[in-house]
């Protein structure tokens, strides 16, 4: 008999937004990394030897993917949280039972979930705003060459800006680290149904049972 994983469609959704936060995720953190590590201590201007230092692919190859995948990021993850949203008020209402004095219902386990979720949660936020920041004002993202928005003060001056994204991303990443191996488990089961439940699956015919009479 032909059949098919059964999964509900919530559960698909789920996945299928984890999965989208993950590829602009990925892609933003990896070329973060390229950039924090090429030109020394993240700063991607002035007189550098290492600014043009190709790591597999061109500079500006690595600023598209981290500008685009970064927006790709924000978007998927906008998504994600609105979906959540019940999740996150049900989670912000169990926490502060315990904070007002009162009986808290969250289990040690549940706890450390929060704190990297929240971690998580404002990094983002942060890495985003600044993200933004860097967006507009360096003509779609490019930080290099004759740009009259590129001394453009928004609060701080562009250095200020330009730390307050490389070490949120830092943050991000590791917060993202421990968020992913918290729930090793779900994403390998989880992914695991997913695609079972895209191809069909041979089983065993149901067996009827002889009538006696």
């Amino acid at each position: 008999m032909v059949r098919r994983e059964n999964m509900s469609l919530r559960t698909r959704v789920n996945w299928l937004l984890d999965f989208v936060v993950f590829l602009g995720g990925i892609s933003a953190a990896i070329s973060g990394v390229y950039f924090l590590f090429n030109p020394s201590g993240g700063f991607q201007g002035g007189r550098n030897p290492a600014f043009g230092l190709r790591g597999f692919i061109a500079r500006e190859t690595w600023n598209d993917i981290h500008t685009w995948g970064g927006v790709f990021m924000i978007v998927a993850a906008t998504v994600h949280f609105v979906y959540h949203w019940p999740w996150v008020v049900m989670m912000a209402k169990r926490a502060t039972r315990g904070m007002r004095g009162r009986i808290s219902q969250m289990s040690p386990g549940a706890k450390i979930n929060v704190f990297v979720d929240v971690l998580l949660a404002s990094s983002f936020f942060v890495s985003a705003i600044s993200g933004i920041y860097f967006l507009f004002s360096s003509g779609g993202g490019y930080q290099g060459g004759t740009n009259p928005a590129w001394d453009f003060t928004f609060l701080w001056g562009r250095a200020t800006w330009d730390l307050i994204h490389t070490w949120s991303g830092v943050v991000i990443i590791v917060a993202a680290v421990f968020h992913f191996a918290i729930h090793w488990r779900w994403v390998l089961k989880v992914t695991r149904r997913f695609f079972q439940s895209l191809v069909p699956q041979l089983g065993r015919e149901p067996q009827v049972e002889a009538k006696t009479v």
